[in-house]
């Protein structure tokens, strides 16, 4: 069933392992957060899909840091104060940019202020008509496909293993085996947080946009995921990328990628999806 939003829909911690789906923003939106296999203790991955207005929404996904304290916590402070500030300012949209930033900000304040230590990644993507523009903080990732499976965009972890990838001195492929690749150099709850602010992005219908936690890109090679994601409805897509990955967690293998972590993703398309539903 495809829901209709009037007002924000967060997941903050729970375990939500069966896909949703949206009308948002002028597109279509699954989205969906789980514990890792076999955890028994909290899903510290949390999401959010904030509308404001006809063809306007921010989509968010933050995970907290599972060797620090809180990290549920922490998540989750996150969504709900980035949340809190779009709606805030839901009737200003030409200061949209920053209500995010605020939102950020705020929850850095928040989670440094909690005083245990603890800490988490955000990535969040600014819609508006047919035009994007993501923000991240650590290791959770944005990837946007074009037609012929082209990435129009995909951000760069905050991480050494992710610099390294960037700067061509080491395979992506061979970085999601590496020891340290669970090493973030740049998360909320530290007094020197920063936020990357991506261009603005035009969707196109067959576009594809991504938000998600490392769960997904720590199991899979994007060539995997573009393949999952190429063709029929995004809910079938969204589906079979949560099979996918859950497979990759449950089955060691020496080969390929295989990490047990908690998931959390947001897919999105423009409006022509709608037709599929």
């Amino acid at each position: 069933m495809v829901k209709t939003l009037a007002k924000p829909e967060l997941c903050l911690g729970i375990n939500v392992a069966e896909l949703e789906t949206f009308c948002f923003a002028g597109g279509i939106a699954c989205a969906l957060t789980c514990r890792a296999p076999d955890k028994e203790t909290d899903n510290e991955d949390a999401l959010g899909l904030i509308p404001c207005g006809i063809n306007t929404g921010v989509l968010v996904v933050a995970d907290g840091l599972g060797g620090l304290p809180a990290g549920k916590q922490a998540s989750s402070t996150a969504v709900r104060q980035i949340s809190h500030t779009v709606v805030e300012k839901c009737g200003e949209l030409p200061v949209f940019r920053e209500a995010i930033l605020d939102g950020i900000e705020q929850a850095n304040q928040l989670v440094m202020e909690n005083g245990v230590g603890s800490g988490t990644t955000v990535a969040a993507v600014e819609i508006k008509d047919r035009f994007v523009r993501p923000y991240h903080v650590g290791d959770s990732a944005i990837l946007i496909t074009g037609q012929r499976v082209k990435i129009k965009h995909q951000t760069i972890s905050h991480s050494p293993v992710g610099y390294a990838v960037e700067a061509g001195v080491l395979r992506a492929d061979d970085a999601l085996h590496n020891d340290e690749r669970h090493l973030v150099s740049n998360i909320i709850g530290i007094p020197e947080m920063r936020v990357e602010i991506g261009p603005r992005i035009t969707l196109d219908p067959l576009d594809t946009l991504i938000v998600a936690t490392d769960g997904l890109f720590d199991n899979l090679h994007i060539d995997e995921i573009k393949d999952i994601i190429r063709c029929g409805q995004l809910s079938s897509a969204a589906e079979n990328l949560y099979q996918a990955c859950r497979e990759r967690m449950t089955q060691y293998s020496e080969v390929l990628p295989h990490k047990p972590d908690d998931l959390g993703f947001i897919l999105f398309r423009p409006m022509q999806e709608i037709r599929y539903t």
